[in-house]
């Protein structure tokens, strides 16, 4: 038996290979995409309806409820921070892209710490509760220092700077190693400092959680935790004139299993909250 040459014989598999491909990705996904789309709660069945019959957007996205000038609507549960565009954007989905070692502020940005920092004293303002968390100051900002040594990173400190608070702002710590701390003064150079963040007294699990101060990785996600739901529960009754018995009892009703029983964690739907709420209280909170 007559066997084809090699080269002829890779040809021959790798044309099988894209064949298969071709049936799968141009082919097979698109119909189960298209399939997919057609489930309740997947495609384009999401579009929601507010309590007075009008569309009100998507179950899948999420949306702000501030006023014009970006405070919170004290009637309605707040959703998580969002990087998408102005917030909530599905034309600008996407991430902060800032990480843990984002810790400095700077002219243009503030620090991924800073933003913590700030999201959480607003939320634990808010709410009446406690705000603060480690390395955090007490007005909000990163508690970092930025300190200068006789050796470049090491030998003999020599000067201690409030990276975050800039001046005339009063710097959270007094001293550092025998040191005045001073502030920050805007436009002066301290990439030369030994970057040191101070834990403080916070609580090492503090009340304000974390999906209250930190985005999504797209910037859409409707959801946030039942803690996080919980801890907005006593205000939303006062403002809309219920029992915290029943909006705990809301919550409860639009809380999202995991997906497929293990995967992520368990979820509130903000949107659809929302509009049970203005059904359900259509005469409080206004």
């Amino acid at each position: 038996m007559t066997r084809i040459p090699h080269w002829l014989a890779q040809h021959v598999a790798a044309l099988r290979v894209v064949l298969v491909l071709t049936l799968l990705t141009g082919l097979a996904y698109p119909l189960a995409m298209v399939a997919a789309a057609q489930v309740p709660g997947l495609g384009g069945t999401s579009e929601v309806t507010g309590a007075d019959g009008r569309p009100a957007g998507s179950s899948l996205i999420g949306q702000t409820f501030t006023d014009t000038k970006g405070n919170p609507v004290k009637k309605y549960f707040q959703s998580r921070p969002s990087n998408a565009g102005t917030g909530y954007d599905a034309t600008a989905s996407g991430a902060g892209n800032q990480g843990p070692e984002s810790v400095v502020d700077t002219k243009d940005r503030p620090s991924l710490l800073t933003l913590v920092c700030g999201r959480s004293k607003a939320v634990g303002d808010l709410e009446g509760v406690d705000g603060s968390r480690p390395y955090c100051t007490d007005d909000g900002v990163g508690a970092v220092l930025g300190v200068f040594y006789d050796g470049g990173t090491s030998g003999r400190a020599t000067r201690a700077v409030s990276l975050d608070q800039a001046c005339p702002a009063k710097p959270f710590l007094a001293s550092y190693k025998g040191l005045r701390v001073t502030c920050a003064k805007p436009g002066a150079d301290y990439s030369h400092a030994v970057i040191v963040p101070v834990r403080g007294n916070a609580p090492a699990d503090p009340v304000v959680p974390a999906d209250a101060v930190t985005a999504s990785g797209s910037g859409l996600d409707p959801h946030i935790s039942p803690a996080y739901a919980k801890l907005q529960a006593q205000r939303i009754a006062r403002e809309r004139g219920a029992s915290v018995t029943d909006v705990r009892k809301l919550i409860e009703k639009h809380t999202t299993g995991r997906a497929l029983g293990v995967l992520g964690e368990r979820g509130v739907n903000v949107v659809e909250l929302n509009i049970a709420l203005d059904r359900t209280y259509p005469k409080q909170g206004a």
